[in-house]
């Protein structure tokens, strides 16, 4: 619809320019302030919270332990019939909050998944602490090959041989996480055995 908008506009615009020549500084203004306008809802970047209650501090603090602890995860994605789809992937520890990269082969299936629907979870379970973190959010493929040299693994030769084309990155964006550790006495809504959650955006 915005790109018929601008089609419509422009045709318009340039028939008064030709008519009435002191239209045509009035047509450049209009163009700036069109593609500003666009520009600003586009390049929105997310705000992620930073005033976080003691109460989720301390959920996030064994939100790490357990994610360091569990090391492998379950990723799950939708396919195109919006069935969830799951496996078991090594995912690099999460970075500034809590961005999470996988590393996958460009041909697998959840690439095309990814593709059609970003929309993601990551799932990880710690058996001795009876814990488990969900985080949801939203995954994007990452091709850079500068990223894709900073973000590995020594012995990840035999998966990828070739990095520049056989190896592929997901950068994970969480807009929540949930908690629940028996032995952190983080046990969830007694009734609704709902875990305890942190959003992430204000």
């Amino acid at each position: 619809m915005l790109v018929l908008y601008l089609s419509k506009s422009f045709f318009h615009f340039h028939y008064f320019c030709c008519k009435y020549p002191f239209m045509k500084n009035l047509f450049y203004i209009f163009i700036i302030v069109l593609l500003f306008s666009c520009q600003s809802k586009t390049s929105k970047e997310i705000t992620y919270k930073t005033n976080f209650t003691q109460e989720e501090k301390d959920i996030l603090k064994t939100v790490d332990s357990v994610i360091k602890t569990a090391y492998y995860a379950t990723l799950i994605t939708l396919d195109k019939n919006n069935q969830p789809r799951a496996r078991i992937v090594e995912p690099f520890l999460p970075k500034e909050n809590y961005v999470i990269w996988i590393g996958t082969n460009p041909k697998s299936r959840k690439v095309q998944q990814l593709k059609n629907n970003s929309k993601t979870t990551i799932h990880y379970f710690d058996k001795n602490k009876l814990a488990y973190v969900s985080l949801m959010g939203d995954a994007f493929l990452v091709n850079d090959d500068a990223t894709k040299q900073e973000i590995w693994k020594e012995g990840w030769e035999r998966f990828y041989p070739n990095r520049k084309t056989d190896y592929l990155l997901i950068k994970f964006i969480p807009k929540a996480i949930e908690l629940i550790s028996i032995t952190d006495n983080f046990t969830g809504d007694k009734t609704t055995w709902k875990p305890h959650q942190v959003v992430l955006f204000d």
